[in-house]
C-alpha cells in the first residue's frame, strides 16, 4: 500500500462507477429528484446529505461492517480491509476514533471529484501531528459529512495502515492488524455482517455545491497541501 494512496477503495469489488448513478436518475423530473434527495432516513439509519441510494432502493442503507480484500494493482499483494457504514449521528466520531489508533504523527490525503471532467484529484500532506489534524477536521466536520465530492484518508506508512472516509461516507480501514479497528466499530455499535451490502454496490447519486468546493479549497490550504497533478487549488 502506497504512502500516498489514491482512493484505494475504488479498486474494491464493492465499488461502482460514479457515472452509473445517472442511468435511472436522469429519467426523473426535478420534483421527483428533489423528493428523493429529501429522504435521509431508512429505518433507524440516517444518511448525510452527501449521497442517496437508487430510486428503487436496490440496496437499503444500514449500519454494519464486513471484511474485504484490497489487491494492489502493481504488486498483486493482498491487503485486509474492513468496510463500514454508520448512521450520521455517530459517523464522524467513529472516524475520529478510528484515526486515533494510527499513532501520533500521520499523513493525510484529501480527494476531490468536484471537477468532473478531470476525474479525481488528490492533495497530500505528510507528517502532521494527529491532534493538529483532528482540530482542523472538527472545523470542517459539516463539509466532510455532507459533501459527496470530498473524501479523506489518514495513514501511517510505517505501520502500513490507513483509515479512509470516502466520498460515499463509508469508512474503510486497511492493513493488519484489523482487531483494533473492529473494537472501535463495536464500541460505536457498528457490528459485523458478512453479507453486508453498501450503497456503492448499486446505483446512487452524489450531491455537492460550489460552496462546498470553496470549503474544500480552504481545508486543503489549512492543511498545507499540494496536489498530485497539474491543476492547483484554484482550478
Amino acid at each position: 500500500m502506497s504512502s500516498q494512496p489514491r482512493s484505494a477503495a475504488t479498486n474494491l469489488p464493492s465499488s461502482s462507477p460514479k457515472s452509473n448513478a445517472l442511468t435511472s436518475f436522469g429519467s426523473l423530473t426535478d420534483d421527483q429528484l428533489e423528493a428523493h434527495l429529501q429522504v435521509f432516513q431508512y429505518g433507524v439509519f440516517e444518511l448525510t446529505d452527501a449521497i442517496r441510494p437508487s430510486i428503487d432502493l436496490q440496496i437499503v442503507p444500514k449500519q454494519g461492517y464486513r471484511h474485504d480484500v484490497y489487491v494492489d494493482p502493481n504488486s498483486d499483494a493482498k491487503v485486509p480491509v474492513i468496510m463500514a457504514s454508520a448512521s450520521r449521528q455517530r459517523l464522524f466520531d467513529l472516524f475520529i476514533d478510528m484515526i486515533d489508533s494510527l499513532g501520533p504523527v500521520v499523513d493525510v490525503v484529501l480527494e476531490t471529484s468536484h471537477r468532473h471532467n478531470s476525474g479525481h484529484q488528490d492533495f497530500y500532506r505528510e507528517h502532521i501531528d494527529l491532534p493538529v489534524l483532528k482540530s482542523i477536521l472538527y472545523d470542517y466536520e459539516e463539509l466532510l459529512l455532507n459533501d459527496g465530492c470530498t473524501g479523506i484518508a489518514v495513514l501511517n506508512p510505517k505501520r502500513q495502515q490507513e483509515v479512509q472516509f470516502d466520498e460515499h461516507k463509508l469508512i474503510i480501514a486497511y492493513g493488519s492488524p484489523l482487531e483494533t479497528f473492529e473494537r472501535i466499530l463495536i464500541q460505536h455499535d457498528v457490528y459485523i455482517e458478512k453479507s453486508m451490502q453498501f450503497i456503492t454496490e448499486a446505483e446512487h447519486v452524489h450531491t455537492s455545491s460550489e460552496q462546498m468546493l470553496e470549503q474544500f479549497q480552504t481545508l486543503a490550504m489549512r492543511l498545507g497541501m499540494e496536489s498530485d497533478g497539474d491543476c492547483d487549488l484554484a482550478c
